[in-house]
């Protein structure tokens, strides 16, 4: 029986030693632990609906993934108009990722388990900067929380980073942030080593759109943008089923498209940008400006250090109390994206938009402006289209973007290795 699913997984050496025949059961296996990692218990009807087996041979791979100790009962599912059908689903911590969500201003780091819940997290303020020694620094804050936690290290099947800025997952780049780390290999290249773990990074916009597209409201929908309004704005896109990222994977830079003439400079070196109008950073420093300007605001009582560290959830609260100034101003940011997604929607013609991050948490006081500004900027025939819902993951999308690239390389990597040897 094995302990884990990487003691279940095999190497070259040991498929080589399989029978044709036996490789073909283990593919399906692998196809079948995925698949419950991805969408949670089904039943073996479901199974033979999806991989197109017979009802024997799908109970008989559920049997060998029992006995493994990879698969157990979950209890009965709905029934038919029959007999309620067995449910079956992954043992409880059968596998553990570790997911790293860098933000701005802060670093969230999470294990996660193959049920998807998060068995320890820790959030370190930490502000982004191209010359930190980012690698050693995470290394020593994910140990902390493994020890905290009684992971050992070995249980860990590999780690997942999501981060702003230009990154190429494929090549394992950031191309806005910490150059340093790159020279002479790819700051990828640097976690491996220093982790001992397969590493998956990626820009946090897509990591949303990765957790939407597969537990979230994007799920089993073609066509998807998921718009990531956080301190900066980002998109992830969904195409005819699949996740789009481009040429060089940069698709998405949503927030560095032009809005205003001669704007301010953006930390991308062009001026007015989105981002410079309508994200989490504007909406800080538009307050700031206001409050030094002396308008009336429940903000203006804030504390000198609130004041200096004052990020968009307490101008939300300010919001939720009624304070005028703050919904105002979250009206301002929300026109302004609303205009952004006009042209995004006269673009890629999307059956769904969803909006996630820390802004979409303002809830009405965003999606009102928003509408408005859509409704103003947009082909009609288009709009109605198209439907609008805030994120159900709450804030940790990015962390499950994480663990779901992590996995999903490693299923890829041995689903690969077992048709390399099937004659």
């Amino acid at each position: 029986m094995a302990k884990d699913l990487q003691d279940f997984l095999v190497t070259e050496k040991q498929i080589s030693k399989l029978t044709n025949v036996e490789r073909k059961k283990f593919l399906q296996k692998i196809k079948i632990i995925k698949h419950l990692f991805l969408n949670g218990e089904t039943s073996n009807a479901d199974i033979c609906n999806r991989f197109n087996v017979s009802l024997p041979t799908s109970m008989a791979l559920i049997s060998q993934l029992k006995e493994a100790g990879i698969v157990v009962k979950k209890g009965r599912g709905k029934s038919e108009g029959g007999r309620k059908p067995d449910l079956f689903g992954l043992k409880e911590h059968l596998f553990f990722v570790l997911s790293i969500h860098i933000e701005r201003f802060s670093i969230k780091l999470a294990v996660i388990d193959n049920n998807h819940s998060i068995i320890a997290e820790n959030t370190i303020e930490s502000a982004i900067s191209p010359n930190s020694n980012i690698v050693d620094s995470l290394y020593a804050w994910s140990e902390e929380l493994l020890q905290n936690a009684k992971i050992k290290s070995d249980q860990i099947m590999g780690v997942g980073i999501s981060m702003p800025g230009l990154v190429s997952t494929e090549e394992g780049k950031n191309f806005t942030y910490y150059l340093t780390e790159q020279e002479p290999e790819s700051l990828r290249d640097k976690f491996e080593k220093t982790f001992n773990k397969p590493v998956v990074i990626q820009n946090d916009a897509k990591s949303a759109c990765l957790a939407e597209f597969r537990y979230g409201l994007a799920q089993n929908k073609k066509d998807v943008l998921v718009i990531s309004m956080d301190w900066g704005v980002g998109l992830g896109i969904i195409m005819g089923g699949k996740m789009h990222s481009g040429a060089s994977g940069f698709a998405g830079e949503f927030g560095h498209i032009p809005m205003v003439e001669d704007g301010l400079l953006c930390h991308c070196g062009k001026r007015g940008c989105l981002e410079m109008e309508a994200s989490g950073l504007a909406l800080v420093r538009k307050v700031k400006e206001g409050l030094e300007a002396g308008q009336t605001s429940i903000l203006s009582q804030l504390k000198k250090e609130e004041y200096e560290k004052l990020e968009p959830g307490l101008i939300i609260d300010a919001a939720n109390k009624g304070d005028q100034f703050a919904i105002n101003m979250l009206s301002e940011i929300g026109v302004k994206l609303g205009k952004g997604i006009a042209i995004l929607i006269q673009i890629f013609n999307p059956e769904l938009i969803i909006l996630e991050g820390k802004i979409s948490e303002a809830k009405q006081f965003i999606t009102t402006p928003i509408q408005q500004a859509m409704n103003k900027y947009c082909m009609m025939q288009l709009k109605e289209r198209t439907n609008i819902e805030l994120s159900t993951l709450g804030h940790n999308s990015s962390l499950y973007g994480g663990i779901i690239a992590v996995m999903e390389d490693i299923f890829k990597d041995q689903v690969d290795l077992i048709k390399s040897q099937i004659n």
